[in-house]
């Protein structure tokens, strides 16, 4: 049963929301909901692990469709291939809340990290992509009215590009962002339907604290038994060194993306390289935005995780 339509557009050189149009859910799917750079492939690998019951690797982007994603496939092609699935379908998407059709039939997975850290990494994401990947993000600008001009120029210096990101928005009515959209509206987006019963947030942190345990609350989500011998293997095959070691296999395609391939991909997984490389009044205006736009309880889940936040239900949003 269709809740919520989609409330808004997101339009960007790599996003278009509207694509969710051609989507028609299973009873039984998973839609993985992330801000960029925040565990996106490490929640997909939780859960291709979970559904596929192995620790052999997948290719990701063949098992796990992105449909928000502009290129480079049609989103007629995407749907033919989700619909050709037979496994349990498993969606990626990097869309807030009010840029996706709600189901209740269908299961929300959010993950969240400090936007800090999510940052930094959008700041190794995107200075590590090919020419390539370059000339379609302009294509893509160029060819849709509502961006209407090229990929913004990305700075090296990680400072910079901080202060791009927490002063210039992208989508109308966003104040942060850039190149993306706004990181704060898009985790309170998440964070008032957390008392649904078919929405699980996750926090960055608590995948590094202690994955076995954020595994098992997936796993419990989702309704997946997994046999107690197999356990450690799954878990052993969703750990960053793995993941890493495995990058060639699970991120197949992404050669003609960035410019180190899988490695440039599965770059560090590691927090807090702001510190003592963004200026003071970027981390000011940082947590001035935060407090701003975010609940309180929001906010400390953000920077912290799921421990220092409990998840208290609000009231229902819709």
């Amino acid at each position: 049963m269709l809740v919520q339509s989609p409330q808004r557009e997101y339009r960007t050189w790599i996003f278009d929301s509207r694509r969710w149009q051609h989507y028609q859910p299973r009873p039984d799917d998973i839609i993985i909901a992330t801000y960029p750079k925040c565990g996106t492939t490490w929640m997909q690998q939780i859960v291709g692990l979970l559904v596929f019951q192995t620790p052999v690797p997948k290719p990701i982007m063949q098992i796990s469709a992105w449909i928000d994603r502009r290129f480079p496939q049609p989103v007629e092609a995407v749907v033919a291939q989700i619909e050709a699935q037979e496994h349990r379908r498993f969606l990626k998407s990097h869309m807030p809340l009010d840029g996706l059709p709600f189901y209740d039939e269908v299961k929300y997975i959010h993950v969240a990290r400090d936007g800090r850290d999510a940052c930094m990494s959008l700041h190794n994401h995107a200075t590590g992509f090919t020419d390539q990947m370059l000339a379609s993000l302009n294509k893509a600008g160029l060819e849709d009215e509502a961006v209407g001009h090229l990929y913004p120029d990305i700075r090296t210096d990680p400072g910079e590009f901080f202060h791009q990101w927490i002063t210039r928005g992208e989508i109308p009515g966003d104040e942060d962002g850039s190149p993306s959209m706004s990181f704060f509206h898009f985790e309170q987006s998440w964070w008032n339907a957390r008392h649904r019963p078919n929405v699980l947030l996750v926090h960055y942190n608590d995948l590094k604290a202690d994955l076995s345990r954020e595994m098992t609350r997936n796993a419990g989500f989702l309704g997946i038994p997994v046999a107690a011998e197999l356990w450690p293997e799954l878990v052993e095959a969703a750990g960053f060194e793995a993941m890493r070691r495995d990058g060639d296999t699970l991120m197949a395609n992404v050669a003609s993306i960035f410019k180190h391939g899988s490695q440039g991909f599965f770059f560090k997984g590691s927090n807090e390289r702001w510190r003592g490389v963004v200026a003071d009044e970027d981390l000011d205006l940082y947590e001035a935005r935060a407090a701003a736009l975010l609940s309180p309880e929001c906010a400390r889940w953000v920077a912290h995780g799921r421990l220092a936040a409990p998840l208290e239900p609000p009231p229902m949003p819709f």
